[in-house]
């Protein structure tokens, strides 16, 4: 059974939440807070919330200040952002700090379900209509995948493997005898700190460097280094 935390302090959204949550995940185990504060008074006692639907705009928090200070205590724990804000430039700042997902609250019922699942399954939820900012584009560029790569610990890199292979979260975690959960959260940081957003585009990265081409261009960049 998941676990949800929908922190909105506007009754009929976060009930509109709740309702797309249900459209999957009918028995979903689903808590509510209207603040920050209520929502670490939740969390203090709630170890086993798969995915946190957070707003922006709540009492105790400004910008992102709320997301900060969550991603802090809880740096394993996927955190979405559903807000009214749709601007470019507050997606990409939302999606560049580790959020696993930016939901517009315009979303419909059926396309938020759709999100909080991809979110769920490991991916990152984006508009559709969202375009990379120049900035951010930048940072995917640098440092190298492969550097990028040196950043998973060893058991990231484990699960990685087995994602290139084409496996699901619950295969993986009978392969390496973990619990789902414990593979969500890994799926979640593999793809933040390789800035990809979704498990294709993992195995469509992976199998690039994999190529004769990659491993003739690293060692070309290598030797003009010595």
């Amino acid at each position: 059974m998941a676990g949800f935390l929908i922190v909105d302090d506007h009754p009929l959204f976060g009930e509109a939440l709740g309702n797309a949550i249900r459209i999957s995940h009918p028995d979903a185990r689903i808590l509510e807070a209207t603040s920050i504060k209520g929502a670490l008074a939740i969390l203090a006692t709630e170890p086993t919330i798969d995915l946190v639907l957070l707003d922006l705009l709540l009492p105790d928090a400004v910008g992102f200040s709320g997301f900060q200070m969550l991603r802090d205590l809880y740096p394993s724990l996927p955190i979405a952002i559903v807000s009214s804000h749709e601007d470019q430039s507050t997606i990409s700042e939302a999606l560049e700090i580790g959020a696993v997902g930016y939901i517009p609250k315009s979303t419909s019922l059926n396309e938020l379900s759709e999100a909080i699942d991809r979110v769920l399954s490991g991916s990152v939820s984006a508009p559709k209509d969202f375009v990379a900012t120049r900035n951010m584009a930048r940072s995917s560029a640098a440092p190298t995948m492969r550097e990028r790569l040196m950043e998973l610990t060893p058991q990231q890199t484990r699960v990685l493997h087995l994602i290139t292979r084409g496996l699901q979260n619950r295969e993986i975690a009978a392969e390496l005898k973990l619990a789902e959960s414990t593979v969500k959260a890994h799926v979640t940081e593999i793809l933040r700190k390789l800035k990809l957003f979704s498990r294709n585009k993992v195995i469509v990265e992976m199998k690039k460097l994999a190529s004769p081409q990659s491993r003739q261009a690293d060692t070309t960049t290598r030797g003009g280094r010595s």
